[in-house]
């Protein structure tokens, strides 16, 4: 798989991107489980089929793109708001990132360790072997370490945080169960994971809210960062509804790039990987 994907790597990032939004629509059209939550997920958002269809093949892109970005040469980048991320670093503190399902997440992080230094990312590890085996090869690089879901990833993100480095979290990933509270995401009630705003109270790290854009006909990303408006909640349920508003404001920037396929209103799993 490994070798598969080197070769893909060598494909040119639009021919790439093309092929993943034909996958993107085939998946849509051929999974009515998959088209339905897809449908649901947007219309709980108050979008209609019409505004967010090419999101169907966004998501396709987003896979298409991975072997590119695992095993081929750096994409174009292009940014907006580092600003934050140089006042922030200039002040000695640490920055908790906080990215929805939106666009490239995974450009994210590797623009940042190019340009500013290092970054650890909250990730779940795969359960098959051989995946896992191709993700821990494909991110190991220069600055960018990743944290797996477990007390031992959250230990290794606090020390990043308290050497004045960063942190990456998806906050509208679905938590195991007890690591989360239920507060609205788009009017209905999510499981909402309460670590990302722990992770900056217990640090003083800056929180900014970033994403990914997916520019037209492979021709990059672009960077998106903003600042965390206002002060953290203390309260649990609180700061989890904050998360949740600032995610929702980042996917109503670009609803066309937003992953609705994901399962965001689904229940937890327990601690042993069951639902």
């Amino acid at each position: 798989m490994i070798t598969l994907f080197r070769l893909l790597a060598l494909l040119p990032l639009p021919i790439l991107h093309a092929v993943g939004a034909a996958l993107g629509w085939v998946t849509f059209l051929a999974s009515g489980t998959y088209r339905r939550r897809f449908l649901e997920n947007a219309r709980q958002a108050g979008y209609k089929l019409a505004q967010v269809r090419s999101a169907v093949g966004e998501t396709g892109k987003l896979l298409a793109e991975l072997p590119r970005l695992w095993f081929g040469r750096p994409a174009a980048i292009e940014w907006d708001g580092s600003e934050f991320i140089e006042a922030a670093q200039a002040q000695g503190r640490g920055i908790v990132f906080l990215t929805p399902h939106l666009g490239c997440f995974e450009v994210a992080a590797q623009g940042y360790a190019a340009r500013f230094g290092a970054v650890t990312v909250l990730y779940r590890p795969a359960r098959k072997p051989w995946l896992r085996g191709l993700v821990d090869s494909a991110r190991g690089r220069a600055n960018l370490a990743t944290a797996p879901t477990t007390l031992a990833g959250v230990r290794q993100m606090l020390k990043a945080l308290k050497k004045g480095e960063a942190v990456g979290l998806l906050p509208d990933q679905v938590p195991p169960e007890g690591l989360g509270v239920w507060a609205p995401f788009f009017g209905r009630e999510a499981y909402t994971m309460t670590l990302s705003t722990r992770l900056a109270r217990q640090t003083g790290a800056a929180i900014l809210l970033a994403w990914g854009e997916r520019l037209p006909w492979g021709r990059g990303y672009r960077l998106h960062f903003r600042p965390w408006p206002g002060v953290v909640a203390e309260e649990p349920e609180a700061a989890a509804a904050q998360v949740n508003a600032q995610m929702e404001d980042l996917i109503r920037e670009c609803p066309q790039q937003y992953l609705w396929g994901y399962a965001r209103y689904k229940q937890p799993r327990r601690a042993d990987g069951t639902q």
